[in-house]
């Protein structure tokens, strides 16, 4: 999915000269930080761009990288920011793209890809009419591998706030879902 990085980056801290090895954090973040795009994005491509430009950020900032306390907090806020930046960039016309690539998939029989996909997509368009932090917070705690402290990080709240922006985006969409399904 990405290139392979090889190279380590010299990193001066007023205690000791230390190594970070970009390979590594490329290998042990990509994955999540893709999901953490695509979850954005909903596009396979643009959510690999982002991830690419999150670790432009890592080597332009490579000399304040040993300050900070969560780089895993640090890289998932700049992932969604930029995932962010590049959804608002993206016409509506072109967020139904996954549903068309869950068809042509050719995985399963096209009728239960066609029902998977429309299922999906009223889930998808059920959280896209949440409140903008709503959403964002549901979006980063189904990521599973996000606390809600770390969400709390991410989006500058506190972990009580996140707790009841969670509470809320789940019921709202509870109530969306059951609404259509009874249509």
């Amino acid at each position: 999915m990405f290139e392979e990085i090889s190279l380590a980056l010299p990193f001066a801290s007023p205690a000791a000269e230390s190594q970070i090895d970009l390979a590594a954090i490329v290998d042990t973040y990509s994955t999540l930080l893709f999901r953490v795009a695509n979850s954005v994005l909903r596009n396979a491509e643009e959510a690999e761009d982002v991830v690419q430009e999150v670790f432009v950020r890592v080597v332009q900032h490579q000399r304040s990288l040993p300050e900070v306390r969560d780089l895993r907090v640090w890289l998932v806020r700049i992932g969604w920011n930029l995932a962010l930046d590049h959804r608002r960039r993206i016409r509506p016309e072109q967020m139904e793209t996954f549903q068309a690539a869950a068809i042509v998939d050719g995985a399963s029989p096209a009728d239960e890809a066609l029902g998977d996909t429309q299922r999906l997509g009223a889930v998808m368009n059920a959280i896209e009419r949440l409140p903008k932090a709503e959403r964002q917070a549901l979006l980063l705690s189904a990521l599973e591998e996000l606390d809600t402290a770390e969400i709390a990080r991410i989006m500058s709240k506190s972990e009580s706030a996140v707790r009841a922006l969670l509470f809320r985006a789940r019921t709202h969409l509870r109530k969306r879902l059951a609404k259509k399904g009874a249509k």
